[in-house]
């Protein structure tokens, strides 16, 4: 078992790419960044049309008014388009524009060219041991959307 030390380092470490990478493929694509929470409600009707506030409020851990917030926020600046479900229609249905998606295809592509580059610094067996982990940070994160 790994020690507190390493696992807070490898957190820390994280962490700060994580921050880092973010800004500057913000900066790179030369526009501004969402807000992180923004960001999560995206990456979620991305991962689910049609999902609900109500989900997304459950999924986050937040509160429904402020996800209602998030939503409003984004549909305002034409990245989510709302729906009502045709079924019940108290509930509203979410889903990206187009204009999201193209935002968060240009995200993809300059935050790849950042990596690829930055990859490219490294000695190869670094690059190499770097890239062979993705498998088991996936497996790492799919542990932790486990666990309440």
């Amino acid at each position: 078992m790994p020690s507190d030390e390493a696992i807070a380092r490898f957190g820390a470490v994280l962490g700060e790419l994580h921050r880092l990478l973010r800004r500057k493929v913000v900066a790179r694509a030369n526009r501004d960044a969402l807000p992180e929470a923004q960001v999560e409600v995206l990456h979620l009707v991305r991962a689910e049309p049609g999902i609900s506030g109500k989900e997304i409020a459950r999924r986050l851990g937040t509160a429904p008014n402020t996800v209602s917030t998030l939503v409003r926020d984004l549909t305002d600046a034409g990245l989510l388009a709302r729906d009502r479900d045709p079924e019940d229609r108290r509930v509203v249905r979410l889903a990206l524009t187009e204009a999201a998606r193209t935002r968060m295809a240009d995200y993809a592509a300059h935050r790849s060219a950042l990596l690829t580059e930055a990859l490219a610094t490294l000695d190869p067996p670094a690059r190499e041991a770097i890239l062979a982990a993705a498998p088991h940070l996936d497996a790492l994160l799919g542990a932790l959307r486990a666990r309440p």
